[in-house]
């Protein structure tokens, strides 16, 4: 399958559920391992995973003697695993291969590669799974078909993402995907700090919020978002945001958490005669609603044409 602004996939939740759950779960575990061996980097940019050529990959994680990188290849469906020294493990991924087994399939493979690494061996902030990797015996649905389209689905999405992220001039993250929402995400920042968080706060979210910053990103849906979406938001959100207006005609402003969130539905995308541009309108419109209200630097912060090249 191939995705352009017209062969937009279909990606109905309900069809791959069960494998997006199970999918969650694995990235989970390898997140953790990068988590546990990279250096600290702020916002948590250090534990995220990448769309690649072949899947999603961790790119390169430092040990005791090289490095080494983990990719899920969703050409060939299975978790790879190549160190600097030469060694490589593969380990098949299908339907029926639960999160114990894979967690312990991943173990072993660690050891075949001479890497010792020690990770909180629980899912973090998943509703309703609540057990060590090494019991989740009921995950183990593998639908390659949704799995791929979806990965292709993030090709596309990655490379608007990176568009859209190239015309601004500020500190911005690199667009990559958050295992514990398993969302694609890219990052503006204003360069100044945010308000007092609150003391009860989970350390996380004060590590991702610490500064004032402009929030893009998609994910396929869940328990309680029913369908794929793009969104945006503004930390610290600026009063009347949600009255500003919104590109395509589609997008509408929702409350999330307590805070207006810009929002836009995959289906609804997927019905523009141009996606790709209508994607590019809807993350620019969220910004200049919230860079505006919040008093950016706008001008400043826009990338200038380079006609000289």
């Amino acid at each position: 399958m191939t995705i352009n602004h017209q062969n937009l996939p279909d990606l109905p939740l309900e069809a791959w559920e069960e494998s997006k759950m199970t999918l969650h779960l694995y990235l989970q575990i390898i997140g953790k391992i990068r988590l546990k061996l990279t250096p600290r980097k702020n916002h948590w940019w250090y534990i995220t995973f990448y769309v690649s050529s072949k899947g999603l990959t961790t790119g390169s994680i430092p040990y005791e003697r090289g490095v080494f990188e983990i990719t899920f290849n969703f050409l060939k469906h299975q978790l790879e695993m190549s160190s600097s020294e030469g060694k490589e493990v593969a380990i098949p991924l299908h339907d029926g291969l639960s999160v114990a087994e894979f967690y312990q399939q991943i173990q072993d493979g660690l050891t075949q590669l001479g890497i010792q690494v020690a990770i909180v061996d629980r899912p973090f902030y998943i509703p309703d799974v609540d057990k060590p990797f090494e019991q989740l015996e009921e995950q183990k649905a593998y639908n390659a078909e949704y799995i791929e389209r979806f990965w292709r689905l993030l090709i596309w999405v990655d490379d608007v993402f990176k568009e859209f992220s190239g015309r601004f001039y500020g500190k911005s993250c690199p667009v990559h995907l958050y295992w514990h929402h398993m969302d694609l995400a890219v990052t503006r920042f204003s360069g100044k700090e945010g308000p007092d968080l609150d003391p009860d706060m989970r350390l996380s979210d004060k590590d991702a919020y610490s500064h004032e910053a402009i929030s893009f990103g998609f994910w396929a849906g869940d328990d309680t978002v029913r369908e794929p979406a793009f969104y945006s938001y503004t930390h610290p959100s600026p009063d009347g945001i949600d009255q500003q207006p919104l590109q395509p005609a589609s997008a509408q402003w929702v409350d999330s958490n307590g805070s207006p969130q810009a929002f836009l539905t995959y289906e609804n995308l997927r019905k523009e005669e141009n996606p790709r541009q209508a994607l590019l309108d809807f993350m620019e419109s969220a910004y200049q609603a919230g860079a505006k209200l919040a008093d950016w630097n706008v001008e400043k912060l826009t990338v200038p044409p380079l006609n000289d090249l």
